[in-house]
């Protein structure tokens, strides 16, 4: 069967009732930290249309509606800011997960401590402000700070591609805070996450693996090993598709299901 009938055939069995598409939202719906286009808001009503659809992202809902809007909740059928520990379906809250019950405020304040003599300690060309933000179930760590501006992110990637700051600063983790069985992901441009093992994406599937789908598909830039899309993307319960861009992702939609 040639590959152009399998594609026909493979879009007549698409449906809402069968096919769930989750996204990652930096470099998968929008630029990194970029609003999204109301080109691809529009995609996602028309796809939404064929299957159901999804997002699962690190940042908090606040962020989230930033990036994507204050009719984020409205735009998907699931939302799951923060990897799905606050996990969302047809606008309403399903699921709270709270890092500071799992941790302790002893372990925590162990973490934070040692984390902010490590950025002290190290250099890199630029610092600037909020290097440690705590969400609900996650933490995330930035060796520049989250305050930088758009130019000083893109600087930051390219000085953290050559010289490792990120990566070497997790591996000093891994070993510092073995005892706490965390998991460190590394994702978008100029921070990481630090969350429980098992605290990742693939968190959000017990939200809807029970739910009678045939396909989860999963769309995500940071695919490789040690990218924040990893686990989810390699998770046998998913078809992961790795894109390079926003242009990317609907281009692979647009094959597959619409």
């Amino acid at each position: 069967m040639d590959s152009i009938l399998m594609t026909k055939l493979v879009k007549i069995m698409v449906s809402r009732e069968s096919t769930l598409v989750l996204f990652d939202v930096d470099g998968t719906l929008t630029a990194p930290r970029k609003v999204a286009t109301p080109e691809m808001k529009k995609f996602l009503s028309e796809l939404r249309k064929r299957v159901t659809i999804g997002v699962v992202g690190g940042s908090d809902l606040a962020k989230a509606k930033e990036q994507l809007g204050e009719d984020y909740l409205e735009l998907v059928d699931y939302a799951f800011p923060e990897n799905g520990l606050n996990a969302f379906k047809d606008g309403k809250s399903i699921a709270v997960q709270s890092l500071k019950a799992h941790l302790g405020e002893d372990n925590i304040k162990r973490f934070v401590n040692y984390v902010l003599r490590y950025l002290a300690d190290i250099d890199i060309p630029v610092k600037r402000g909020t290097f440690i933000e705590f969400r609900n179930g996650m933490i995330n760590i930035s060796p520049i700070g989250r305050n930088c501006s758009q130019e000083e992110r893109d600087a930051f990637e390219a000085y953290d591609n050559i010289h490792k700051i990120r990566q070497t600063m997790v591996e000093k983790l891994q070993k510092e805070f073995a005892d706490l069985n965390l998991k460190f992901s590394i994702g978008g441009q100029i921070s990481f996450d630090v969350f429980p093992v098992g605290w990742d994406k693939t968190y959000c599937l017990r939200f809807v693996e029970g739910c009678g789908f045939k396909e989860i598909h999963f769309f995500g830039d940071k695919t490789a090993p040690g990218g924040n899309d990893y686990e989810i993307f390699t998770d046998p319960r998913t078809l992961g598709h790795t894109v390079t861009s926003v242009d990317d992702t609907v281009r692979i939609c647009t094959e597959l299901f619409m």
